[in-house]
């Protein structure tokens, strides 16, 4: 089996005191994210989501335990710049890493940065607006752009960069509905097609329901781990948490309530109408 691409092992991080004792965000969290590998990391606000995920290129550091990231210590220092050329982070608010006033040119800022040659800029800013579905506005001004196109142009920048793992955190989270549609058709091109290892916080049933693997927080901790499938037949858990599962998963847990036999893991429409249809024939 190949390394993972990040590794966390017993990883602990407190949040300085603003009124009384420090905020714990991090307690003992140990999470292997396989290469190419689409893994969702769901939880209530103040779980601990963003913490973790920005220990996974380290913005943050552990103050307790060790974070790896292909290998590499994030704690050393001299490995930092290959940390960040590793995972690169997309942010809730596209305006906060859009720094260019033409789009073209806001994608080519962080490959500029890391003394990438002209012809090799010219060649990813390209293929990265290919990627996301943004070529045809490479020349316009991104304050122009909706906000699921601006989140599109943030991904793009991280994708010029050409990282093996991509750490979103929630992305859609100040998006209308298309925008969200937008960012979430990005995200699923990129791990299929480009085979880029995906990391998506995120607080939306729907999404997390995307992922290959759903790791679900809790006060600092990971309480559940597995497929979706797998994960959001724990109904009464993520209850207690705060969190609801995918309307198919709960109109079947609702009729094993009261009494029918119904698996909870079908998550489309269509596998949930299939399981209610087969236990009405065979009752």
């Amino acid at each position: 089996m190949s390394e993972p691409i990040v590794k966390l092992e017993q990883v602990s991080f407190s949040y300085p005191a603003v009124e009384g004792r420090p905020h714990t965000a991090l307690k003992d969290v140990t999470l292997e994210v396989e290469e190419g590998s689409f893994v969702a990391v769901l939880g209530h606000n103040g779980c601990g989501k963003s913490t973790l995920a920005k220990h996974m290129n380290a913005i943050l550091l552990p103050l307790g335990g060790k974070v790896w990231v292909a290998g590499m210590d994030t704690a050393d220092e001299s490995r930092w710049l290959d940390v960040h050329r590793t995972v690169g982070m997309v942010f809730q608010n596209p305006d906060n890493q859009i720094v260019a006033n033409v789009v073209e040119e806001d994608v080519a800022f962080a490959p500029e940065n890391l003394g990438v040659p002209s012809p090799e800029i010219r060649r990813r800013v390209d293929e990265a607006l290919e990627i996301v579905g943004m070529s045809k506005y490479a020349r316009h001004a991104p304050h122009r752009l909706s906000g699921g196109q601006k989140q599109r142009v943030a991904i793009a920048g991280v994708i010029a960069m050409q990282p093996r793992c991509i750490v979103m955190d929630e992305p859609t989270a100040m998006l209308d509905p298309v925008g969200r549609e937008e960012v979430l058709k990005t995200i699923r091109r990129l791990n299929r097609e480009q085979h880029t290892t995906v990391v998506l916080i995120t607080h939306h049933m729907d999404e997390a329901a995307m992922a290959d693997r759903l790791v679900v927080m809790d006060h600092g901790e990971v309480i559940a781990d597995g497929t979706p499938r797998t994960v959001f037949q724990k109904v009464e858990l993520l209850r207690s948490v705060g969190l609801t599962v995918p309307d198919t998963v709960e109109l079947l847990y609702e009729l094993r309530q009261a009494g029918l036999d119904l698996p909870l893991d079908a998550l489309s429409v269509e596998e949930c109408a299939q399981a209610i249809c087969g236990c009405l024939r065979s009752n």
